[in-house]
């Protein structure tokens, strides 16, 4: 059990902690890091930048600032969730998951009710923590959200991107962030409902051919070895960056929402629910 601390960086000093840790995280493109004066401004303006600190190390950071969401009423003020990364020795012990709940108070008492963010969408790990954990939904697909990403994990691949929206006060999240043990559906809910799950990973190559969409739910299946993949086959896993990438935005096209993850059984699936208005 790891035992950490988050504080609320904002002096130079402590942000260049930060600078190294990015280093870590992604590897690849010194770049790319994040400077402090940037970290600086953003905080001076109503931005943030939280530290996670195990016995006065700092192995887990997270940066985001104030933007604007269009929406049918205009334009109104959200929270950016722009870096969010934990050290590769300390993973999968809930550091991820601490950092948005801080980051979730902070927000809520600046007045605002909605961060949004994005992430790979065939990294399982981060949609079980964006989808099922934290409660947030996605509709929205941004192909090479970033351009050509020079860092150890992205380079060489599109840097297509999920935007999630989390609505901080919402029913969901609540539900999502209190009860853990109960987010909702399991694959046999959605087998014994007789949901069609799309873009299946049971053969090496991915499908092809885009299916009717006519039920209210669906469920579209990803790698969960993506980044192992992208090691031993990195021409297969392009094509299914490409595979999915299709898949995802023809199901968006068609007012479907992610609205849960599944990972059971070694294996990964978004749940998508049909929405009558996005």
């Amino acid at each position: 059990m790891v035992n950490w601390e988050i504080r609320q960086l904002e002096t130079p000093e402590t942000l260049e902690e930060i600078e190294a840790l990015q280093d870590v995280i992604w590897p690849g493109s010194q770049r790319d890091i994040v400077p402090v004066h940037v970290f600086l401004a953003a905080i001076h303006n109503g931005g943030l930048v939280l530290g996670a600190y195990a016995n006065n190390r700092l192995v887990g950071m997270l940066f985001g600032f104030p933007g604007l969401v269009a929406t049918q009423n205009g334009l109104q003020l959200k929270h950016c969730s722009h870096m969010l990364g934990v050290h590769p020795d300390f993973r999968d012990a809930g550091l991820g998951f601490a950092l948005k709940c801080t980051q979730r108070r902070f927000v809520l008492k600046q007045g605002l009710n909605l961060i949004t963010w994005t992430y790979d969408p065939l990294l399982s790990r981060n949609a079980y923590l964006n989808i099922t954990r934290l409660g947030a939904v996605s509709n929205t697909y941004r192909r090479s959200a970033y351009g050509q990403m020079r860092d150890g994990l992205n380079t060489g691949l599109d840097s297509d991107r999920f935007q999630v929206d989390w609505h901080l006060d919402s029913c969901r999240v609540e539900k999502c962030l209190n009860s853990p043990d109960d987010h909702g559906l399991h694959l046999d809910d959605l087998l014994e409902m007789d949901v069609e799950i799309l873009n299946s990973t049971k053969e090496m190559e991915p499908p092809s051919g885009m299916p009717k969409l006519n039920h209210v739910l669906l469920s579209i299946e990803i790698r969960s070895d993506y980044l192992a993949l992208k090691t031993v086959n990195f021409p297969l896993a392009k094509a299914w960056r490409q595979a999915s990438r299709e898949i995802l935005e023809y199901a968006f096209a068609n007012r479907y929402t992610v609205i849960d993850f599944l990972y059971e059984h070694g294996r990964s699936y978004y749940v998508l629910e049909y929405q009558e208005s996005h």
